[in-house]
């Protein structure tokens, strides 16, 4: 069949027009289909940001991370990378990658001016190599590299999502940083404390004692020849008094600096608790006040795993406390019983007891608690019950305070038990 004359004379724009049509539907098709792949493109980025953000926020040593950091970077612009970091201050700088000499001072350049450098950006435009800085909030904590970008610098929105994935870098380092500053100063701030007790124990608790040994010391060598029998013995019962003290304090300062220590070695063996309790018994026996100090110790109670000179050092402190706090008057117990997997040692007094805020800083060393009540300051330099927490710790047990009802407290220590060797049968 014939088409009209008319109509053939229009087949070509026809055609044309539908070519044209075809085309613009194809432009469409490929605009939509372009950004369709740069809205997934950003999905994408955004999701990676997110989750090195998370990574950053909850990373104790930032540091650490850091190849993730670069495998990012290197997997965005196809070339590789390096990294210079500055995690602490005043600290060598952290290398990572192999960046020549020229890219090391590029590096170093980029983290002291805390600019973007090189390729797409404002400054050094004409480099090769694209630097960009980890940005804290107020300085640069280091620099990373992309090697030999040249003309192809990244685009604008790769080329933010880069800063912003150093930017988290940066920040992170940052908050470690003035963590670490923190708790530099806290440390700086609690050595200073320790060294101000320690000075103003020695200046109380050193010379009093040493006082009182010179005095009577003098006067027995000076008028020893005018006092009688009773006034010597009571003038050298002061000296050994007082020198007993002097040895109590030193003996525990130096164990609590040993027991600080790393490393410390306890020479533990088998031990009694009869035979631990007997001997500081005899010792406290010898006090003048000792006769108050009473002892329960359960039968039938399993031999314990401890080292017997620390264990005998945490009996007296705690009975040396007791004595000191208490009424004179009024007895001090000394109970060893079993508790669970475990063998309670406790020593209560009678005293006017501690209040709940210093019930824990009683264990700091040269920390005294509140000496209001008191009429005459008790002796002491504040070092006994924090020697007997460290005791309690190195043997992997507790030592806690416990008020008692009607006044008093109970400071009470668990040792865990272990099992005991069994001994040969006899004739074996």
């Amino acid at each position: 069949m014939l088409l009209p004359r008319p109509l053939v004379q229009f087949l070509p724009w026809i055609a044309t027009g539908s070519l044209m049509a075809l085309a613009w539907v194809g432009w469409k098709l490929r605009r939509a289909w372009e950004g369709l792949r740069a809205a997934q493109r950003a999905v994408r980025l955004e999701r990676a940001l997110r989750e090195f953000g998370d990574l950053m926020r909850d990373a104790d040593r930032p540091e650490a991370h850091a190849h993730e950091l670069l495998r990012d970077l290197s997997g965005l612009a196809g070339r590789p990378v390096a990294a210079l970091l500055r995690p602490a201050s005043g600290a060598q700088d952290v290398v990572l990658g192999e960046p020549d000499a020229n890219a090391l001072a590029g590096l170093q350049l980029c983290a002291d001016s805390g600019r973007a450098l090189g390729p797409g950006t404002t400054h050094h435009a004409g480099e090769p190599d694209l630097y960009l800085p980890l940005r804290g909030r107020d300085v640069a904590l280091g620099a990373v590299t992309l090697r030999g970008l040249g003309t192809q610098a990244l685009s604008p929105d790769h080329l933010a999502h880069a800063q912003a994935l150093c930017d988290q870098m940066g920040l992170a380092l940052q908050r470690r940083r003035v963590q670490d500053e923190a708790r530099r100063a806290g440390e700086l701030a609690d050595l200073q404390s320790t060294r101000n007790a320690l000075l103003a124990a020695i200046s109380h608790d050193y010379r009093t004692p040493l006082a009182t040994i010179m005095g009577s010391a003098s006067a027995l060598q000076t008028q020893g020849e005018r006092l009688n029998a009773a006034q010597r013995q009571e003038l050298a019962a002061r000296i050994v008094d007082e020198t007993a003290r002097l040895v109590r304090l030193t003996d525990n300062t130096l164990q609590l600096a040993r027991l600080g220590a790393p490393g410390v070695t306890l020479r533990c063996d088998w031990e009694s608790a009869e035979e631990l309790v007997g001997a500081a018994l005899r010792r406290v026996r010898r006090r003048p006040d000792g006769e108050r100090v009473k002892a329960r110790v359960a039968g039938g109670l399993p031999l314990l795993w401890c080292d017997a000179a620390l264990m005998s050092q945490l009996l007296d402190n705690l009975v040396d406390n007791a004595l000191k706090y208490s009424p004179r008057e009024a007895a001090v117990e000394l109970v060893v019983r079993r508790a669970g997997d475990a063998v309670l040692l406790a020593v209560r007094d009678r005293g006017p007891g501690i209040e709940p805020a210093w019930r824990e800083r009683v264990f700091d060393a040269f920390q005294r608690g509140d000496l209001a009540g008191f009429a005459q300051r008790p002796p002491g330099a504040g070092v006994g019950l924090a020697v007997c927490r460290a005791i309690a710790e190195v043997h992997e047990g507790s030592l806690s305070l416990r008020p008692r009802g009607h006044g008093g407290c109970s400071f009470e220590f668990r040792l865990p038990l272990r099992a005991a060797p069994e001994l040969p049968e006899a004739g074996a």
